[in-house]
């Protein structure tokens, strides 16, 4: 061949690809089509620097009638065009599923549908790409392409991981859902790390109620938000359950928007609780289409899978045997993994199903109560407790290092587990936490070594010594500033109780103004202000002067700064109330109608300090009166 030929050829291919360029960087897309039909030679060109070809580029852009038209044209003259990667490996139809774009999944694939089965540099099919980002019509659609059992081969990744997987990962509960009916044999696949779907829904606290924390107005409407998720065309509940509390609906949703909360927080509400209604559908789905419970223990890959699955597991689990091995003595049951992440509905539903599910342990021989417990999940244990099982033989268990239920329970991990602020009251819920467990059994049921020689309250003690001295800290501080203003409040009352607004009769001495319904008031707020003020002084110079023993944390404490934090407040407003009655004899007479909104704005700076301190009142009243500790989930 001629060089100066092929040279000039080169020339020309590069300014054809510069010119695709271009036009598609321009939107000029009929441009693009019209070097398309003039050069055949163009439908290769990648046109950027990461190898896009004009129809990623159309694809990236959303052009759908130009992508069809593209394809129309190239699928004529170069269908392998359509087969073009990128430096990621990826396909036109990969970056198609990856947007969710149907109609240009549906042009491309139909044009040659071994383009599903093609897979980029990590190994991901155009069919598993639409599942990992939820695109949901996509993959049903690329589904209906797939024939004899396509979909199980172009569903799973090399690292044995599965679009049930990758769904229920990313918590597409609507897409897991409808990828256990049509898929049923991948209920039960493990990747490459001896994970099952399972697994990994164990391990997603947040898709259960029990691993959600809803109260006050949200709770309300969680309970009566309609969700309506389906399963193979059939509403989940009946239709009359959504017309009983439509009203009731209506009527808290207006309260919500009255309230400032807005409609905003109903529709995540309600999204929240679908989730939950379709994970715990999912968990059922595979718990009842799980094998045996042996092979949920001990994450092998199953010896009945068929054929097909067979040839997809994962090289990684069969390769090195002894490799196999110790990886999986790593790995956690399903129930272990739903006990340290708190979640009820699962470890309930193991049990009813397989009861021998309780006596599983981890490589450090810890079981669903060790478990529970160490992780601070009070649901898990307070369900556990009203089964009816043989205590003796549960709750007596011990790991590797002789520790006990009430061991753990005197440890403390780096996280602050307790739904609480504040390290004085992270130490409150350690202490209750502790002493519910021991509680909890008769007294010397468990273990009072471990195998160091520890007893719990030492490790309790050991442990906590950095969260004490942070709470007392904190206390501290906090003790110190509200005693100022406590004192202040009755420096100002004592003198307001010692002026009489109007003076006295000369005669008799008494109150000039007694008798005007002002005056009474003024005369008893301003004594309760300095009485409940000087409540306040005391209670936080006894914080102030306080050891700071770790027992003095579990109610002395907190009670005091509670008492305290209620006098403080009660003082404030008691003594607002008698500034503005006592005010009120010199504008009654001129500005009297004007008075309240001016006593109104006269009270907001100080109102400001009462609200900006309500959270840790609230935070107070809820951490000493509730007798089990509530867990973090965040």
């Amino acid at each position: 061949m001629n060089p100066y030929a092929q040279d000039a050829s080169s020339i020309i291919e590069e300014e054809i690809k510069k010119k695709l360029f271009r036009n598609a960087m321009k939107s000029n897309w009929q441009e693009v089509i019209n070097i398309y039909k003039q050069h055949p030679q163009s439908h290769k060109a990648q046109t950027t620097r990461s190898g896009d070809t004009a129809i990623h580029i159309a694809i990236s852009d959303g052009q759908e009638s130009i992508v069809e038209e593209l394809v129309s044209i190239v699928s004529k003259t170069t269908p392998s065009a359509l087969a073009i990667e990128n430096e990621l490996g990826n396909t036109p139809l990969h970056f198609a599923a990856y947007l969710g774009n149907i109609e240009m999944c549906s042009c491309i694939a139909t044009s040659d549908l071994k383009l599903i089965g093609v897979r980029n540099k990590e190994n991901e099919t155009p069919f598993f790409i639409s599942v990992q980002h939820g695109r949901k019509h996509v993959f049903l659609r690329l589904h209906s392409f797939c024939k004899n059992g396509e979909g199980y081969e172009y569903g799973r990744r090399n690292d044995g991981e599965t679009i049930l997987h990758s769904a229920i990962s990313g918590e597409y509960f609507d897409i897991a859902f409808q990828i256990i009916h049509l898929y049923d044999k991948l209920l039960n696949a493990v990747n490459m790390h001896g994970l099952s779907p399972l697994h990994l829904l164990a391990s997603k606290p947040s898709a259960f109620r029990s691993g959600n924390h809803i109260r006050g107005f949200h709770k309300l409407i969680y309970h009566y938000a309609s969700s309506r998720p389906k399963a193979q065309g059939h509403q989940l509940f009946p239709e009359n359950y959504f017309t009983c509390f439509h009203g009731l609906k209506s009527l808290s949703k207006a309260m919500l928007v009255i309230l400032g909360l807005g409609s905003m927080q109903i529709v995540k509400l309600r999204e929240k609780k679908e989730k939950h209604i379709w994970s715990v559908q999912i968990m059922e789905k595979l718990l009842d289409h799980a094998a045996s419970y042996e092979y949920e223990d001990n994450g092998r890959t199953p010896q009945h899978l068929p054929p097909r699955i067979k040839e997809t597991t994962p090289y990684a689990l069969v390769d090195d045997e002894r490799k196999t091995d110790v990886e999986m003595e790593k790995r956690e049951t399903p129930i272990l993994i739903a006990a340290r992440n708190g979640i009820t509905e699962i470890v309930a539903k193991i049990l009813e199903l397989f009861p021998v599910a309780i006596h599983d342990m981890n490589n450090e021989r810890k079981n669903v109560v060790l478990l529970a417990v160490e992780n601070r999940q009070p649901h898990v244990y307070e369900f556990l407790m009203k089964r009816k099982i043989m205590k003796e033989t549960i709750f007596r268990k011990m790991d590797k290092d002789g520790n006990s239920a009430l061991h753990l329970a005197a440890m403390l991990g780096e996280n602050k587990p307790w739904l609480i602020p504040g390290a004085a009251l992270q130490m409150q819920w350690e202490i209750k936490w502790y002493e519910f467990v021991k509680n909890s059994m008769p007294m010397h049921f468990f273990i009072r070594y471990n195998q160091k020689g520890q007893t719990p309250r030492e490790i309790f003690s050991e442990s906590h010594q950095k969260l004490l001295k942070e709470g007392g800290e904190w206390l501290t501080s906090t003790s110190e500033s509200c005693s100022v203003v406590a004192a202040l409040i009755a420096t100002v009352a004592f003198a307001t109780s010692a002026t009489v607004p109007g003076g006295v009769k000369s005669d008799i001495g008494t109150p000039t103004l007694e008798n005007q319904p002002a005056f009474s008031i003024f005369a008893i707020a301003s004594l309760i202000a300095l009485c409940f003020s000087v409540t306040a002084v005391v209670m936080f110079l006894a914080i102030l002067t306080s050891r700071y023993q770790e027992r003095d944390f579990g109610k002395d404490l907190p009670r005091k700064l509670l008492v305290g934090l209620t006098s403080l407040f009660v003082s404030i407003a008691s003594m607002l109330v008698s500034f503005c009655a006592g005010h009120f004899f010199v504008l009654k007479k001129k500005l009297q109608y004007a008075a309240f909104p001016v006593y109104a704005v006269t009270c907001l700076p100080v109102t400001f300090f009462a609200v900006a301190q309500f959270p840790l009142y609230f935070d107070l009243v809820r951490a000493t009166f509730r007798k089990v500790p509530q867990r973090s989930y965040k």
